[in-house]
């Protein structure tokens, strides 16, 4: 896709210390499977400046920020998606094959040890680790919170309850019946908040104090707080608003939105907008001071299931096995810059940084894979492999972070300082 209206295309790979080498030609066509390949997988260097320039600014603490609200064309559009892709070794990325888990080691008895042909691991990539396991799900993990400066985990489960975990003894300290099985759950300060069919749930932490909002229609499958104010993505199409009254301690009914055709799947708040993913393959984009939707964004061809923000940039992704990366136009509406091909449907996205300070994005694909890359070149970086699909991914403090899955079980990973023997 040219951006500047010329020809200049702004997806070349990244440049590469490549001097005295050749650039693969099957690299190019992206057909490449030879490991390691004897010739360079990415584009010689036109110059001596560095391209890895977006990676080095300053994040905050979730690893992607909110719309920075700039207009025109954004500063970093031509590093998307130059670190090759899928099978590209441009950057830092790794070569990522498909590695299968030994169901011999998952039960404790291979007796091929190191010669065993498949994964005595649940990872493939270097600098991440796993720490530990969490069990006590009966059912899929669908939503995990970790409320700031707390000592404490928060997962929520179709098995209709939600528990809390000690984060020093990783056991479980309590569980909390919902009656419900649990879409979403979010933390905002004290607050943590959970969708459940035809309610909200929230609870204090602090005071321990218990409330419930009533509303909405169906599963509540997403939630987001903006100042004062709580939205839910409902089953029904709906998103609905509460407002925070401090005089009365509670959430007083605000607003509803009204767009979608289908149900609201995802969340996210930037730039004083609202921007919602919806089963109808299409994003809203709400003005949060009027609360009017001020463009539709029609590019995904299936259910957006999960979208967030990234500097000036929207990232999105969906069941049509794509993640797109939308900027904002000289007019202020959002264009697709660049698109991002798995090959298979993408469940949720989750932002980070590795223990250098770069941006990560993980992909949770429903092969029961997460993949991580490097942004915004999508170099990829490895790999986490899992029972089944993962539908839950949160960020913790110091380079932790947390997947649950089908089973029921949460993991909790390290980005480490050096590579580590993976935990078995």
């Amino acid at each position: 896709m040219d951006v500047d209206g010329g020809s200049k295309r702004v997806y070349n790979r990244l440049g590469g210390d490549g001097k005295h080498q050749k650039v693969c030609f099957h690299w190019q066509a992206g057909k490449c499977n030879r490991y390691p390949c004897p010739f360079l997988h990415s584009e010689l260097p036109a110059s001596s400046h560095s391209n890895g320039a977006s990676s080095k600014r300053a994040y905050d603490n979730s690893g992607l920020s909110g719309f920075s609200g700039q207009r025109g064309r954004p500063n970093f559009n031509n590093t998307w998606g130059r670190g090759g892709g899928r099978g590209g070794g441009g950057g830092r990325g790794v070569v990522v094959k498909a590695e299968k888990v030994c169901n011999y080691w998952i039960q404790g008895n291979c007796s091929y040890g190191e010669r065993c042909k498949f994964l005595h691991s649940w990872k493939v990539g270097d600098g991440f680790s796993l720490l530990t396991q969490l069990e006590g799900h009966q059912k899929a993990v669908s939503a995990i919170a970790f409320p700031s400066g707390s000592d404490k985990l928060y997962t929520g489960s179709t098995d209709e309850t939600a528990r809390i975990w000690d984060c020093q003894s990783g056991k479980c300290v309590g569980v909390i019946n919902l009656g419900g099985e649990v879409g979403c759950m979010i933390s905002e300060g004290p607050w943590v908040f959970v969708g459940i069919p035809n309610s909200v749930k929230a609870w204090n932490t602090q005071n321990l104090m218990e409330l419930s909002l009533n509303g909405p229609v169906g599963q509540v499958y997403a939630l987001v707080v903006n100042n004062d104010m709580l939205f839910a993505g409902t089953q029904d199409g709906s998103i609905l608003a509460w407002k925070f009254n401090v005089g009365n301690n509670c959430f007083e009914p605000a607003a509803s939105l009204k767009g979608h055709s289908r149900g609201v799947v995802s969340l996210v708040v930037g730039a004083n907008r609202l921007y919602s993913g919806s089963m109808d393959n299409t994003i809203r984009v709400w003005n949060l001071e009027t609360l009017q939707c001020i463009q539709t964004l029609t590019e995904h061809t299936s259910v957006v299931m999960s979208v967030l923000c990234w500097e000036q940039f929207l990232l999105s992704c969906s069941l049509d096995k794509t993640v797109k990366v939308w900027y904002a136009t000289e007019s202020g509406n959002l264009e697709v810059t660049y698109t991002h091909n798995e090959e298979h449907g993408i469940l949720t996205l989750c932002g980070m940084h590795d223990s250098q300070g770069k941006p990560i994005l993980l992909c949770a694909c429903n092969d029961n894979t997460v993949r991580l890359y490097d942004l915004p070149s999508f170099a990829e970086r490895g790999k986490i492999l899992t029972k089944q699909e993962v539908r839950a991914m949160q960020i913790g403090p110091n380079g932790i972070f947390f997947t649950g899955d089908g089973t029921g079980e949460v993991r909790v990973w390290n980005w480490s300082a050096e590579t580590t023997a993976t935990v078995q």
